[in-house]
């Protein structure tokens, strides 16, 4: 029967937690998921206005030739 956490040494309960590597990835993959989400946000908003001032030419041409 295992002995109760409380009576465990502490160094025990440090390595059993520092062995734990799930927590770890899924905080890492977290953050790479925040990184990536960021960087298409910033790059889709430089790139927004130069686009649709190409398409507000491109509406006025066309309306123009009517």
């Amino acid at each position: 029967m295992p002995r109760p956490a409380a009576s465990r040494p502490l160094a025990v309960l440090l390595r059993a937690i520092a062995g734990q590597t799930r927590g770890a990835t899924a905080v890492e993959y977290g953050l790479i998921v925040a990184l990536i989400a960021l960087s298409a946000v910033g790059g889709m908003s430089a790139i927004g206005h130069p686009v649709s001032d190409i398409f507000a030419s491109i509406n006025t041409s066309l309306t123009a030739v009517r």
